[in-house]
């Protein structure tokens, strides 16, 4: 499944000129400030506005392509759209709302796909109210499913969080983990809040002035200190992938392994399921860390006597001066050999920012062998069971 934009259009005063590929299923973040085109490009691709020029194609399908006249309305197009306000039948129960869907799709679930859904959004126990009575994560779990339940080729959501505070936040965000990682479909998720993106995404498009400004892998793209001014200077770091290896209950600490390194966080809780896994296959249970640079900081020895608990090794990968003479530092986790430029290039980066007189009182050099000492380390999103 894949979806492919190549478009530009004229909306007001911004100018769209978009052009991506989403190859896979999973999360593609689409993220920006306010006024960068996020909304109009995803009502492009569900087809509720005519772009100027270009095309889309879904699942290679063309559902848009101005040179020969192609335009699907949007009920023709397999897509699956869920608005920042939910948008719900009033006068349907929860039960109606959800089968609304799926008694126009020309291609309807069996009904356990349907019991599969509702039980993965949790929602059964609401079939039988009306929207009226709902919280507002529970009216966005129910449009999740009525999106669900029309079998898309594949899934927009515009900013479903922007509208509840951080409890409701809370409660949806453990359905949206579920949702990527139990149904094989893409998934283009407007948001233009980084802890969400670092939590959910696999992929990141950047978008600014209607243009794309970088497109990737989310690990690569919040990595990038030259994106910092979009993705948001405070929280530049990095997103990097980690397998539980145990728990010490009595002290309150999970350990990971990260690229063959030790963290300590605080105790994780339960792993979200998946579906059963073959009897051959292992059970691995991972999550992924958010670094932030600001919580990194760098010694050239190993310290002693301090309380943080995350001490690795790290080879300079480079240092970047950035404003009000401050310095970001890439680091590679290891103690890498200069020469082992193959080894560097698979190696996880994180980063530090200091000043640049800490940059020059140390004599910081791209290639040195130093340790970062990381002060916090977020864990952005519950534990996924997945299989080796």
């Amino acid at each position: 499944m894949n979806l492919e934009i190549d478009i530009r259009h004229q909306a007001g005063m911004l100018a769209l000129d978009a052009c991506f590929t989403i190859e896979r299923p999973g999360i593609t973040a689409l993220f920006g400030p306010s006024g960068s085109g996020k909304t109009t490009l995803i009502n492009a691709i569900a087809g509720l506005i005519r772009p100027d020029d270009g095309t889309i194609t879904i699942n290679g399908t063309a559902v848009f392509d101005r040179k020969n006249s192609i335009h699907l309305p949007p009920r023709q197009r397999r897509v699956g759209y869920v608005f920042q306000d939910a948008r719900l039948f009033p006068h349907l129960t929860v039960r109606k709302n959800l089968y609304f869907a799926h008694r126009r799709s020309p291609n309807p679930l069996p009904n356990g796909e349907i019991d599969a859904i509702i039980a993965m959004l949790g929602i059964g126990g609401l079939l039988s109210r009306r929207p009226i009575k709902l919280s507002g994560g529970e009216k966005q779990r129910v449009s999740l499913g009525r999106a669900l339940l029309g079998k898309p080729d594949i899934l927009l959501l515009d900013e479903p969080l922007s509208a509840l505070d951080q409890a409701r936040k809370d409660e949806i965000l453990p359905y949206l983990e579920a949702l990527r990682d139990q149904r094989r479909l893409p998934i283009l998720y407007v948001s233009h809040a980084i802890d969400e993106v670092a939590r959910l995404a696999d992929n990141m498009v950047v978008m600014e002035n209607g243009t794309v400004r970088a497109s990737g892998s989310v690990f690569d793209i919040l990595a990038r200190t030259d994106l910092a001014p979009l993705t948001g200077q405070f929280d530049t770091g990095a997103v990097i992938p980690a397998t539980v290896t145990g728990h010490d209950t009595a002290g309150g600490i999970t350990f990971l392994d990260c690229a063959g390194h030790q963290l300590i966080v605080p105790l994780l809780g339960p792993a979200t399921p998946i579906a059963p896994a073959p009897a051959t296959a292992t059970r691995l249970r991972q999550t992924r860390l958010h670094i932030r640079a600001r919580d990194v900081m760098i010694a050239t020895t190993i310290p002693d006597g301090i309380s943080a608990n995350n001490i690795v090794p790290v080879t300079i990968r480079n240092l970047q001066p950035l404003d009000h003479a401050g310095m970001d530092v890439a680091l590679h986790l290891g103690h890498l050999a200069t020469d082992t430029a193959n080894t560097q290039k698979h190696a996880p980066v994180i980063h530090a920012r200091i000043t640049g007189y800490s940059a020059s009182r140390l004599n910081l050099q791209p290639g040195q062998q130093v340790y970062a000492v990381i002060k916090s380390v977020t864990v952005d999103g519950k534990l996924r069971d997945t299989d080796a």
